[in-house]
């Protein structure tokens, strides 16, 4: 069995103490909920749903080049949002521009709320190797 971690930068210094930001298990990789901050930790977008958005795309990219992969190795995205009826219409084209013509498996679910007071949206990511 294969076995390897990647951590970058988290909002909070205890995070990657007790989970890691992606877990590979032979071919199949787990990232755990991304969400909006820059590789310091520093939360980003306040109050901005897009900025959010790309910034939590931006992280999974990161993970994913951790471990050397592309975004067309998403399996599946599982999208969190704090309020869906709102957000889902500006979510629709960032989506679109992230994922281009790879349509991986997907879930969009509502929540009365995330980790930080400010957060809008977290995406967890299962991904495979080629």
């Amino acid at each position: 069995m294969q076995v390897e971690t990647f951590n970058f930068g988290s909002g909070s210094p205890e995070a990657n103490t007790v989970i890691s930001q992606g877990y590979r298990i032979n071919d199949t990789i787990y990232i755990s909920g991304q969400f909006s901050h820059d590789e310091k930790g520093k939360f980003v977008g306040v109050g901005d749903f897009a900025t959010q958005a790309r910034t939590t795309l931006a992280n999974i990219d990161r993970v994913l080049a951790g471990f050397k992969l592309k975004r067309s190795n998403i399996s599946e995205l599982v999208v969190y949002l704090t309020d869906p009826r709102k957000q889902s219409d500006p979510l629709i084209p960032i989506l679109q521009a992230y994922l281009g013509d790879h349509r991986p498996a997907g879930t969009v679910i509502g929540t009365t709320g995330l980790f930080y007071p400010d957060q809008l949206i977290e995406i967890r990511v299962v991904a495979h190797t080629d």
